[in-house]
């Protein structure tokens, strides 16, 4: 990871950060900005149990999928990680390499991550709080 590489921070819950660590997958609701918003890796923010953005894992490739159509993703997946945030039949599935955790997590200070969060891999680095990433990050 490059310093000025870019990141894409996250909120997930545990059904998706499962998907993000054992099978690399992790679904964008295709009609979200940071379906084809540029970046190169993901970053993981854990509401439950830990609060805190703990993972970063660079997005090797991006598959679009449709329901029941050819892909990732498969019906439990969809269950799992769509059906509770959006009603749609096409996503964008970020195939991510090896999750990697944080050597000194982003912990949560009353502030979390809604939506996607824009920065780079040394505002990550240089972050102690939730805080102090937002005012770093931009869209």
């Amino acid at each position: 990871m490059q310093p000025d590489d870019r990141v894409c921070v996250v909120a997930v819950r545990p059904a998706t950060f499962e998907r993000c660590q054992g099978r690399g997958l992790y679904p964008i609701p295709a009609g979200y900005s940071r379906a084809t918003a540029a970046y190169d890796h993901l970053a993981i923010y854990r509401p439950a149990p830990v609060s805190a953005v703990t993972h970063v894992a660079p997005v090797v490739d991006r598959v679009e999928q449709t329901r029941g159509g050819p892909g990732p993703m498969k019906a439990g997946d969809w269950a799992a990680t769509v059906e509770p945030f959006a009603d749609t039949d096409r996503v964008t599935v970020l195939e991510l390499g090896d999750l990697v955790a944080l050597a000194d997590p982003v912990v949560a200070d009353g502030t979390g991550v809604r939506g996607a969060w824009y920065c780079t891999i040394a505002d990550l680095r240089a972050a102690d709080t939730t805080a102090a990433l937002a005012a770093r990050a931009g869209d």
